[in-house]
């Protein structure tokens, strides 16, 4: 288990749950929406938001953090993350906010507390970019989408 060491944020409702495994063998730690003034938002059909969760996170370096749209939330009610997955970076220090996108068809309520997304710990591997004047060649090709007969 990697260690995410979390600071909350000034304002926020420290009785809203910080990330938790709902199970022993989740992959995702729900994040909740913390929202300062204890509310909640109204998303329209298309619009998008970000969502403020309260605190801040030190991720070691050499992982991101992915966030990730909740399944139950898409199929129920079209809520999905618009840049899924989204990556927090090793370096970065400020407050989590999930963006956070109704894809349904129906207005759908953001309230306080509630849980908006996933985040997933996984280890980063950097290339190492260099220019050459040809590449290998493969079956493929520069065959693009659809390009493998998959369906």
């Amino acid at each position: 288990m990697i260690g995410i060491r979390v600071a909350w944020v000034e304002g926020a409702d420290r009785e809203v749950a910080l990330p938790s495994y709902e199970t022993a063998q989740a992959a995702g730690a729900d994040v909740r929406a913390n929202f300062r003034n204890r509310g909640a938002v109204e998303l329209e059909p298309g619009a998008r938001a970000l969502v403020p969760c309260g605190f801040r996170m030190e991720i070691p370096e050499g992982y991101e953090v992915q966030v990730r749209p909740r399944s139950g939330l898409a199929l129920k009610h079209g809520i999905t993350l618009p840049n899924a997955p989204g990556t927090i970076d090793a370096d970065y220090r400020g407050e989590l906010g999930v963006i956070v996108m109704n894809a349904g068809t129906e207005a759908f309520v953001v309230r306080h507390g509630e849980r908006i997304a996933q985040l997933v710990v996984a280890p980063v591997v950097q290339g190492a970019f260099e220019v050459v004047e040809t590449l290998g060649e493969t079956a493929r090709g520069a065959g693009g989408f659809g390009s493998t007969g998959v369906e």
